[in-house]
């Protein structure tokens, strides 16, 4: 099978439709939704059954003070995932979404004076870059944006839009007459020490450092190869008319316009297994579903840890505990801003990176001094006027213990005292109305997200075989697949996607190899299968 930018209506693949083959989903996240869609898209009876209230998984809504506030994925890169998408699905996205791209990516701040804006265009990142922190480090920038834009083209078809390789099979499916290109890509650095390659100025280093946090690592851990990060956004942040959750709600939209059916409020209790392969599933309630492929949309972690019953626990090895990625610490309110001329996406840095990290992921605590990312819901690339308040999510990182221990109050209130801290030694006033303001913690998201101890990565990227040790599509056991940021090819909302995209595939493929032959009547009158 070819790799999933060949699975559009029309070409390749998609030439192949099966029959009322039943397929169940469980969980309706995007990896999830994205299978659906294609599966639906041709020909198979698809059923997502979602535990919560309302499918998106980590893409949800949360009510405070009377509005409506995304309290997960705040960044839509990769575009062209979704218009791929959409187009096999006979629509497009523009069509069921409305997009603005951003022209400012992010504005960035280590005190009241040092202030940094990164833009879509990278002449004017360039110029910003060279005003603070000097000529050189902006021919250094120009540089690296033809590095991490390397990394990512290479990557790009053989890893990100195929199934899961190894360190031998990727070499061979990039070509080995390019193999100095895949050396290139420093795969056996970590992240940091190959940024202080391409950055002087340890502000720059941090400030693309933090890309490795979008897999939920470390940069001091995270290989090198996480620098593609800075080129997709480079490529393009495209901002959601009316938040983020509009796009789930798309994509739930376009699976049932194609025939799927979407059961929320319904908890699985037992995927079962009949002559060695799935054949279907028992719900809490009882109920018992037969099926011939099941994707599971959750975190892997909880097939191995048996949260769907011991009959599927040999399909996927639990994760580690110590070897989960970053949890978080979310404040998601309504409330006043000043002093600062906050944009869409905003990040305020930490004196002590390394401090942090070692804080976090070593120490397995909330970080003294931490980094803090806030999201603006309101606002676009220009700061809004007057002083009302307005929606915002504010998050920094934590360990993922939450079913471990519990972040006592007096713990999460000293975080936040430490948070309003460091955002006012960089110019801004929050204010946080307890009435109008919702904090989520590591015990919050484990509960969400079972046996991921509130994990929203899956895995840590952590060491140069990270990223082939993600779980691929297909499991050890017949007829069950996985989808999620915790699988191939990683998390965030366009690799969530791909892996729903490779997960349908492969479930096409298998159904169009075993699936037998129809009844038929033989001369000599002796029926058979």
């Amino acid at each position: 099978w070819p790799d999933v930018s060949s699975l559009r209506a029309g070409t390749g693949a998609w030439e192949r439709t099966v029959s009322r083959e039943r397929v169940l989903i469980v969980g309706g996240g995007i990896g999830g939704l994205t299978a659906a869609v294609d599966l639906a898209a041709r020909g198979a009876q698809v059923t997502v059954l979602e535990r919560a209230a309302a499918p998106g998984g980590k893409m949800r809504e949360i009510p405070v003070g009377g509005a409506r506030i995304d309290g997960g994925p705040s960044v839509f890169t990769m575009r062209w995932v979704f218009d791929e998408l959409m187009e096999a699905a006979g629509t497009s996205l523009q069509s069921e979404v409305g997009l603005q791209r951003a022209g400012l990516l992010a504005r960035h701040a280590w005190s009241n004076t040092e202030r940094l804006d990164l833009f879509a265009d990278v002449e004017r990142s360039q110029d910003a870059i060279a005003a603070f922190a000097g000529p050189e480090e902006g021919r250094r920038f120009r540089a690296f944006c033809d590095r991490s834009r390397d990394i990512f083209r290479t990557l790009e078809h053989p890893f990100l839009r195929n199934s899961r390789p190894n360190p031998v099979s990727l070499a061979s499916r990039v070509g080995f007459g390019r193999l100095g290109a895949l050396m290139r890509l420093a795969p056996f650095s970590t992240m940091w020490s190959a940024l202080g390659e391409s950055f002087a100025d340890p502000r720059l280093r941090q400030l693309y450092g933090r890309y490795a946090t979008y897999c939920g690592s470390s940069p001091f851990s995270a290989p090198a190869t996480l620098m593609l990060v800075a080129h997709v956004e480079q490529d393009g942040v495209w901002l959601v008319q009316g938040g983020m959750y509009r796009l789930a709600e798309a994509l739930a939209r376009v699976a049932t316009r194609l025939g799927a059916e979407i059961r929320c409020d319904c908890e699985v209790a037992e995927i079962t297994t009949a002559g060695g392969a799935v054949d279907g599933l028992r719900l809490a309630s009882g109920e018992r579903l037969g099926a011939e492929a099941i994707v599971v949309n959750a975190d892997a972690g909880a097939v191995g840890a048996g949260l769907f019953g011991r009959a599927v626990t040999s399909a996927v090895a639990p994760v580690p505990p110590r070897e989960r990625s970053l949890s978080a610490l979310v404040w998601t309110l309504v409330g006043r801003t000043g002093g600062f001329p906050l944009v869409r996406h905003n990040v305020f840095f930490s004196r002590d990176y390394q401090g942090e990290f070692d804080r976090i992921f070593r120490q397995r605590q909330l970080p003294d001094e931490p980094t803090v990312y806030v999201c603006a819901q309101d606002r676009a690339d220009d700061p809004l006027e007057g002083d009302a308040p307005e929606r915002l999510l504010v998050l920094v990182n934590a360990p993922a213990d939450g079913d471990a221990r519990a972040f006592e109050p007096a713990e999460i209130a000293a975080c936040q005292d430490r948070m309003i801290r460091l955002l006012g030694r960089c110019g801004l006033t929050l204010e946080i109305d307890p009435q109008r303001c919702v904090t989520t913690t590591p015990q919050d998201f484990a509960g969400l997200f079972p046996a991921t101890g509130g994990a929203l990565y899956g895995r840590a990227s952590h060491g140069w075989l990270a990223s082939f040790r993600r779980p691929d599509a297909r499991t050890r056991i017949p007829g069950l697949y996985l989808a999620g940021g915790s699988i191939h090819p990683g998390p965030g909302v366009p690799m969530a996607a791909l892996s729903g995209r490779l997960a349908a595939r492969s479930v096409l493929s298998d159904l169009a190899s075993t699936s037998p032959s129809r009844r038929a009547v033989m001369s000599g009158g002796t029926a058979t299968r």
